[in-house]
């Protein structure tokens, strides 16, 4: 990472106790205003954007357990100001450098001999703020019960959420104004199957976007959570004031401290234009910088597996059809196969031989290891061992084959949340994966965690996931987790962690399907944090077709899949249906293959959460761009504008289209396909079905092209 220009820092002392007005910061541009105060002992902050409210004051402070709460009688000690500028290089990323560029005020709190920080870094698209706990007598071991902090919010947004949850976070977003969330918190807790209630009548999860009714893009989260619980946000709907809940452990304690020592920043980003919400670095600027010093082996993926077969129950995970299985005592090859485990040798070779023969890079494996058999819903200790495949499962045989194609297997490491028992196995699981050359593992932590009555989002389990990325680090492997908690910008310092899930994916629209405007607010939300394996490239939307039993349907169009892979932003891009569904199809198929996952410049060329987003992206070293766009279940036609290409060069461009007869629902699987030359004062008019979209690919035109005909 190269720093490019640095550190300027003013200081401000105020005598303890002098009464302030109010401190102020502005963002480096001065498009957003910083408040801080102490008022009557009580801190509080607001952010205002070109004048307008965003957050109106709102106050700090933590309830502890066995102490006195840290909410009010606190005096300002001191506040110091600073300024930072510097670009730096992600190993991986939407763009090759970040500007990370902002204005700092840190303010010194005392209470009753205990001293607090509370710290803001203003960027010119939002603010990120910090508690800090110095070393200091009168407060070193200390358990939070409550963290209070607030953001009011200036009026009744509109909102896109999803269910406040200990237990997951697969679930469809809502959109409603604030004050429906209450009334339709019922109707939202049945799109996923959480085996509890919400967590509050009000409470949702973060990221939460929101849209003012004066047009202010408005979004609350957090970044760098590590050590700590995760937030959610309890609203207040008579007065739209969100306060932070964190997820308790066992004991229902919120966190466990030891100073010195920090929070999560709390985040709040603000535009007034939906493509700046996406364009945001802000979660990752608030990030630690790369922990480690060589990142060589640290790459993105473009994979194919042995999974959707699986998830639509064409075939099954487990190997027999046992009821129950021990490890170490079921003899696995004296026990009949169940005649539909998909991961076995003929299978595995030939998603290999589809995967070699089209450029891919890895194959994931789902299956493959004994204790699938009762692994589900049974909190399970010794559950897998990760070690130990099923007697259809040749591991060294099958790296050998996969490895002489230029292709490497990917690591499935399901958990069924036995984090004990993934910890005790953990070693000897990534040797196992050195061993054979594996350079990539999906985790995975589906049902409620052991040990009992921890959360998937509490400080315990935070911390084990954190566990499961540095020692993969040792071992020079990359993670994907799925059902961990959701990102908080921790890639940016742990860039081995490649991918996560930890939202509602591609595997919903095998359970019911998904409505098609999930993918419009995924990136304006999910997305924030970090990448997404969300699992597209779905060609066959009727299920039944191939998985007799599911009678769901995909409920996008072909192109719709396509457009994905670059709206979609990930270094982790699976081709997730089977090989003789891509067979069909092999002309649309071209574009799976091009699409890169790697990128040296992004820009959203269009946006509106919930409704439609266009992305174009250039490759890494290259002067090629894919260009996406989806939209909701509303068939919409948008001017696509070349004008990010370079001026003076014409490119050539192949544009993947709805056909005029295409709808998610009636003929998801209609699709055009035209190639021309273009330039960047080309302009078109491209057509999305219902749940559709559009893909472009676009090269450097050469001599020998200058007889294919121009675009228009």
């Amino acid at each position: 990472m190269k720093k490019t220009l640095l550190f300027t820092a003013l200081l401000s002392l105020f005598a303890t106790g002098r009464p302030l007005a109010g401190e102020t910061l502005t963002s480096p541009e001065g498009r957003l205003t910083l408040t801080f105060e102490v008022t009557e002992g009580v801190p509080r902050y607001a952010l205002d954007f070109e004048g307008r409210a965003v957050i109106r004051p709102s106050r700090l402070g933590f309830e502890l357990r066995d102490a006195a709460p840290m909410l009010d009688g606190f005096t300002l000690d001191k506040v110091e100001r600073s300024s930072f500028d510097e670009t730096w290089e992600p190993v991986w990323g939407e763009t090759s450098h970040i500007r990370n560029r902002y204005n700092e005020l840190c303010a010194t709190l005392t209470q009753q001999g205990r001293t607090i920080l509370v710290r803001f870094r203003l960027y010119d698209d939002g603010v990120g703020f910090r508690y800090e706990f110095p070393e200091q007598e009168g407060l070193t071991y200390f358990t939070i019960t409550r963290e209070r902090t607030e953001f009011a919010l200036a009026g009744d947004h509109t909102a896109f959420w999803i269910p406040g949850s200990y237990f997951t976070q697969e679930y469809e977003y809502t959109v409603s104004k604030l004050s429906e969330i209450r009334r339709l918190m019922p109707e939202a807790m049945k799109s996923s199957s959480s085996p509890d209630g919400p967590i509050a009548p009000t409470a949702v999860q973060t990221s939460l976007q929101m849209k003012s009714d004066d047009g202010l893009y408005i979004n609350l989260h957090e970044a760098a959570l590590v050590d700590y619980s995760c937030m959610h946000l309890e609203l207040d709907d008579r007065n739209f004031v969100f306060t932070s809940h964190l997820t308790p452990d066992a004991r229902g304690d919120m966190a466990h401290m030891q100073a010195p020592c920090r929070t999560p920043w709390r985040t709040v980003m603000v535009s007034d234009d939906a493509r700046d919400m996406l364009a945001s670095n802000l979660i990752l600027n608030l990030n630690e910088p790369c922990a480690y010093e060589d990142t060589s082996w640290i790459h993105p993926v473009k994979y194919m597996g042995v999974w959707w077969e699986m998830i639509t129950g064409k075939s099954t995970w487990a190997y027999s059809s046992l009821p129950s299985v021990r490890l170490g005592e079921t003899d696995f090859t004296k026990v009949a196969p169940n005649g539909r485990h998909g991961a076995n040798n003929e299978n595995v070779r030939r998603v290999i031989d589809f995967a070699a023969e089209h450029g891919f890079d890895q194959v994931l494996v789902e299956g493959w290891n004994v204790g699938w058999e009762d692994w589900s819903g049974k909190q399970k200790d010794y559950v897998f061992d990760f070690v130990t495949p099923y007697p259809d499962f040749d591991i060294k045989a099958l790296n050998d084959y996969a490895h002489s194609k230029g292709i490497r297997l990917m690591m499935h490491h399901e958990t069924s949340s036995s984090t004990r028992n993934y910890e005790r196995h953990m070693e000897q699981a990534y040797r196992l994966m050195n061993e054979y050359g594996y350079t990539a593992v999906k985790s995975g932590y589906v049902g409620e965690i052991l040990p009992y009555g921890e959360h998937h989002y509490g400080q315990w389990c935070n911390n084990h996931y954190l566990y499961a990325v540095t020692e993969a680090a040792r071992h020079r492997i990359m993670v994907n987790a799925h059902e961990a908690t959701r990102p908080t910008g921790l890639c940016r310092t742990y860039p081995n962690l490649i991918g996560n899930e930890s939202a509602r994916g591609t595997e919903y629209q095998a359970f019911g399907g998904t409505h098609p405007r999930h993918v419009t607010i995924l990136p304006f939300t999910r997305l924030q944090g970090g990448p997404m394996d969300y699992t597209p490239g779905i060609f066959c939307m009727d299920l039944s077709t191939f998985a007799p039993e599911n009678t769901s349907k995909v409920n996008a169009t072909l192109c719709n899949q396509l457009a994905l892979y670059v709206t979609m932003y990930s270094p982790l891009q699976m081709a997730a249906d089977l090989p003789e569904h891509y067979e069909k199809y092999m002309d649309a198929f071209q574009f799976i293959k091009d699409v890169a996952v790697d990128w040296d410049d992004s820009r959203y060329l269009a946006a509106e959460p919930g409704e439609y987003i266009v992305a174009a992206r250039r490759a890494k070293g290259s002067s090629e761009w894919f260009v996406g766009g989806v939209t909701n279940d509303r068939a919409r036609t948008m001017t696509l504008s070349f004008d990010f290409l370079d001026p003076g060069r014409e490119y050539v461009a192949t544009l993947y289209t709805d056909a005029p007869d295409a709808d998610y629902a009636s003929n998801p699987e209609a699709y055009r396909i035209r190639s021309g030359r273009v330039d960047a004062r080309t302009s078109l008019e491209v057509w999305m079905a219902r749940g559709g979209g559009f893909a472009v690919s676009l090269r450097e035109a050469t001599p020998e092209d200058r007889g294919v005909r121009r675009l228009r």
